[in-house]
């Protein structure tokens, strides 16, 4: 073993993502996966995901839980025209400030709805409430814009206009040392191998060794994935996986 974790920059993050429609399983969520796979390519370590119904309390109580523990926040639904749509002024209670009409945003909407001859209403309006200190995210889909504040990253629900969103944030993020991965097939259950892969675990723990069991229809195996931020330290411990799977496993 040649390497300590404390080595590598860490970068964490959490999800909330808030509407009654996801609860009740009315709308498939589409965004949790994206964005896990996003943050990941970035080096950033998805630690948490709660998902909240459209209530004010619950919305505020997440986001106050969440931006206290780790380096970002990144949250999904609730700003859109309707008045179900809470998540802005949710958010501006969170951080205790105001919120109202943002020229910038108002601005935004206009150009986008005018040529269209499309009126600015007031439901349409709503999508320009900004809290009080809070940065645009630009959104190059339907162009009403998403918001920043403190470490709080507040996007749309739709899945193509989040996407455009995460795209538009990721230049500002900060990036942590990115975590490797091997994946080492193991045709055995987890019964076998449990003792022997938590002392693994215990030697190498700059590591993190996670095992997933599947039936082929026939037997149970199991898939061990190994995970570092040190290629020479996930070397180290998937060869110590790799010499223990083979010493268990029976002579054809």
């Amino acid at each position: 073993m040649t390497e300590d974790s404390s080595t590598h920059e860490i970068v964490t993050a959490a999800i909330v993502i808030i509407g009654d429609e996801i609860l009740s399983g009315r709308t498939k969520d589409k965004n949790i996966g994206f964005i896990a796979d996003y943050l990941t390519a970035l080096g950033i370590d998805l630690k948490e995901v709660r998902i909240v119904p459209d209530e004010e309390p619950e919305i505020v109580a997440a986001i106050n839980a969440v931006r206290a523990r780790y380096t970002y926040v990144f949250t999904s639904g609730g700003i859109g025209p309707t008045h179900d749509d809470i998540t802005a002024d949710s958010v501006a209670k969170a951080f205790g400030v105001g919120i109202d009409h943002d020229p910038r945003a108002v601005k935004i909407l206009e150009d986008h709805y005018a040529p269209r001859g499309i009126e600015l209403n007031e439901a349409r309006l709503r999508m320009a409430r900004i809290p009080f200190g809070a940065d645009l995210i630009e959104n190059a889909v339907s162009k009403a814009p998403g918001f920043r504040i403190g470490n709080v990253h507040v996007m749309a629900g739709v899945p193509s206009v989040l996407q455009s969103m995460m795209d538009a944030v990721a230049p500002t993020l900060k990036t942590g040392t990115k975590m490797l991965s091997e994946t080492i097939p193991a045709g055995l259950p987890e019964g076998i191998i449990a003792a022997p892969l938590g002392a693994i675990q215990k030697a190498y723990p700059a590591t993190i060794i996670g095992s997933y069991p599947y039936h082929d229809g026939t037997r149970y195996g199991t898939n061990l994935v190994v995970r570092a931020r040190s290629a020479e330290m996930l070397t180290e411990a998937a060869n110590a996986v790799r010499d223990m799977v083979a010493g268990l496993t029976p002579a054809t």
